[in-house]
């Protein structure tokens, strides 16, 4: 087994003040988890049991903090839109015309959006990419019913019967 790395006693006592100062339970967990290691001596098995992760989390924690320091701890977290085609922005600015079209009583029509998607992208994608697109721009699809719910049909049919 490696022979653990040095660490000063004022980088533990750095560390408790920002256990203290913690935001999150995930941010407290990751600061404890490297202040057992250099102000308890733990290893990895040992932290990983007492705060409840696996030990290759633990190990990378302690790498990335290594590596990068302090601002391990407000690490953003995992996710986002890695594999975009557009940003945010540029979706919109495409979107915005095919949306005034539609608010001055036209019929949006996926397919002309697809083809101007692919085209502003320079590549195929699926229908499925401009449906979740135009969800995440808080459009949805209105349609007036065709009949009341509660419509009664014979009820109707008699009255047109009846009626003068």
């Amino acid at each position: 087994m490696r022979t653990p790395r040095a660490f000063s006693q004022e980088g533990a006592e750095h560390l408790l003040e920002l256990l203290k100062k913690a935001k999150s339970k995930s941010e407290f967990q990751r600061i404890q988890c490297v202040w057992m290691r250099f102000k308890k001596n733990l290893p990895a098995p040992d932290i990983a049991d007492l705060i409840g992760w696996n030990v290759s989390s633990v190990r990378r924690v302690h790498a990335q903090y290594y590596k990068d320091g302090d601002k391990i701890f407000k690490g953003v977290g995992r996710g986002g839109r890695h594999r975009e085609n557009l940003s945010k922005e540029e979706e919109g600015k495409l979107l915005n015309r095919f949306f005034d079209k539609a608010r001055d009583g036209g019929i949006l029509v996926v397919n002309e959006i697809k083809l101007a998607y692919e085209q502003v992208a320079g590549y195929k994608v699926p229908k499925s990419t401009v449906y979740r697109m135009l969800a995440r721009h808080d459009w949805r699809k209105i349609v007036p019913y065709r009949r009341h719910p509660k419509a009664d049909l014979d009820k109707q049919e008699a009255f047109k019967k009846t009626f003068r």
